[in-house]
């Protein structure tokens, strides 16, 4: 009797130990979910990714915990640092900023880990993006012939990404047409600098204003009236003209607008600190007061997002400008289909990563159906309603004093973000994204006139080892001579009697080899693969 009661009680003890061994076993498999660091680099605008919903559930879908660490637009400066020390995160994301680059997987051999391999089995939305989309593979393959890092595809983008907004009721106010070259658009400058067109009785209107740098929103794309298509990054100055690829930095056109802006900048027509000023004060002084506006003509991404909900009503796009009243030649303007709708290097994993199969998981549902569609418009159910029919609702912002464009921004990766959109979703755009169709009216008639072998096919294009790394060196010299004339030209004058000895200064630096690797590449492509190059209306 007394055994069987201490059987007894040994047979209790040890299915208590038991329980507690599987208990301890479940926590203990919960503590050992693989922890990926990540690097993330985001608009100035965008919260901390951790707050993010669903970049958690694409964590939790993936079995994986992420440790952030999210720079804002100042990760360029630390990144040859970060790879040349070797402590490098477990993968990279953002396709701005240079975070991960071609030149990378050149100068940088061995950090990244080829991907073509962990994808048929870990990826699935990956596999499928690669056989709807034939395109997206290729953007994805190095020079080498493996997959460092993976594209994005937005789908929804227009063709074209800057326009050219001026206030219309100033123009009424002041008795004027709108301008149609660019002498009638200094004599209108000059009345918003002196008529008090927003009629507060200071003479705080900045007649004209565009964006920091040489890049996107600025005043080069004044060119469009010398038919020159040029592509973003604008800050290059690459464009192609029948076939032949030159730099606008380097034509005589360009000295024209040169001389045309300095004009406007020496009589007060320009906002002083053009070449000063962030991407940030630059929005914020397009947005006004809260008692009127202060720009009359501007450049940017359409009236809402450039001037605030409040004084775009006032504002209309209007066509490209002629140079002259004369002038009989082609007219373009910016085309950027390729580049807003496609990008190459968005998210890429590195060889230092222990947990490659799950981190490829991590990496897969950027790619999902819902989930491009959260990194490019922000999280179901705060900025996107899924409807009882499969179909998706883009829905404006929940703070009322914010424009679409920038709730976008302020809750995701938007543009910024690795994601595929695939062309089968049925998605009921925002008010700023259909209110772009309207805005892009006068631009219509040049834009349809584009082919795909007028224009620079952007982010297709790709280059060899060695063209990659002879390109970079090229380019910082190049790049230094470039931007520093410009806003030294502009404010302070002397294009005219310094253009020879400029475009001498930019040949010893090297332009005509940039270009002739440009050529070869751009030949290359279209030679192959110019039928990838399908342009959606």
């Amino acid at each position: 009797m007394a055994k069987r009661r201490l059987w007894r009680k040994l047979g209790i003890l040890l299915g208590v130990l038991l329980v507690l061994v599987l208990v301890a076993s479940s926590l203990g498999f919960a503590q050992s979910k693989p922890k990926l660091r990540a690097v993330v680099v985001t608009h100035a605008l965008t919260k901390d990714v951790d707050e993010m919903p669903h970049l958690n559930a694409f964590a939790e879908a993936a079995g994986v915990e992420i440790e952030w660490e999210q720079y804002r637009a100042d990760f360029l400066e630390k990144k040859a640092v970060v790879l040349a020390s070797g402590d490098v995160p477990d993968i990279f994301i953002s396709g701005w900023f240079e975070t991960i680059t071609d030149e990378d997987f050149v100068t940088f051999r061995g950090i990244y880990q080829p991907l073509e391999d962990l994808i048929p089995e870990h990826a699935p939305n990956v596999q499928r993006m690669f056989e709807e989309k034939p395109e997206l593979k290729y953007l994805s393959i190095a020079a080498d012939g493996h997959i460092y890092a993976l594209p994005k595809y937005q789908r929804f983008w227009p063709k074209n990404q800057i326009r050219m907004m001026i206030n219309k009721v100033w123009l009424d106010k002041l008795g004027l047409d709108v301008p149609e070259t660019w002498d009638e658009l200094y004599e209108t400058l000059k009345l918003f600098k002196t008529a008090d067109p927003n009629g507060n009785g200071k003479v705080d209107e900045i007649p004209m204003d565009w964006a920091p740098g040489t890049g996107g929103f600025n005043a080069t794309v004044l060119l469009s009236g010398f038919g020159i298509a040029a592509p973003y990054p604008y800050g290059t100055g690459l464009y192609v003209d029948n076939g032949k690829v030159g730099n606008f930095f380097a034509i005589p056109e360009y000295k024209e607008l040169v001389k045309f802006l300095h004009k406007c900048y020496k009589e007060g027509l320009v906002n002083p600190e053009v070449f000063t000023q962030d991407y940030t004060k630059y929005q914020a002084i397009g947005r006004g007061t809260d008692e009127v506006p202060i720009v009359g003509f501007t450049f940017g991404w359409e009236p809402e997002d450039r001037l605030g909900s409040r004084w775009a009503p006032q504002y209309i796009t209007i066509p490209p400008l002629k140079p002259y009243k004369d002038y009989d030649g082609p007219i373009y303007w910016d085309f950027n289909y390729f580049d807003l709708n496609y990008g190459r290097n968005y998210i890429a994993m590195t060889t230092k990563c222990q947990h490659k199969e799950a981190a490829m998981r991590f990496i897969d549902q950027f790619y999902s159906p819902e989930g491009g569609l959260q990194v490019i418009f922000g999280p179901l159910g705060d900025n996107i309603r899924k409807n009882e029919d499969g179909s998706y609702t883009i829905l404006p912002p929940k703070d009322p004093n914010m424009d679409p464009g920038t709730w976008k921004w302020t809750s995701t990766l938007a543009d910024a973000g690795p994601m595929y959109v695939s062309d089968d979703l049925v998605v009921e755009l925002g008010s700023d994204m259909q209110a772009l169709s309207r805005y892009d009216e006068p631009y219509k008639p040049y834009l349809d006139k584009v082919s795909v072998d007028s224009i620079w096919p952007g982010p297709f294009v790709t280059y060899t080892r060695d063209e990659t790394e002879e390109l970079s060196d090229l380019w910082i010299n190049l790049n230094g001579i470039m931007s520093n004339n410009y806003a030294k030209w502009i404010s302070e004058g002397g294009v005219e009697e310094q253009w020879d000895a400029y475009i001498r200064e930019l040949n010893r630096a090297g332009l005509q080899r940039w270009l002739q690797i440009q050529q070869a590449a751009y030949d290359r492509f279209m030679k192959e693969y110019s039928h990838l190059l399908v342009i959606s209306d």
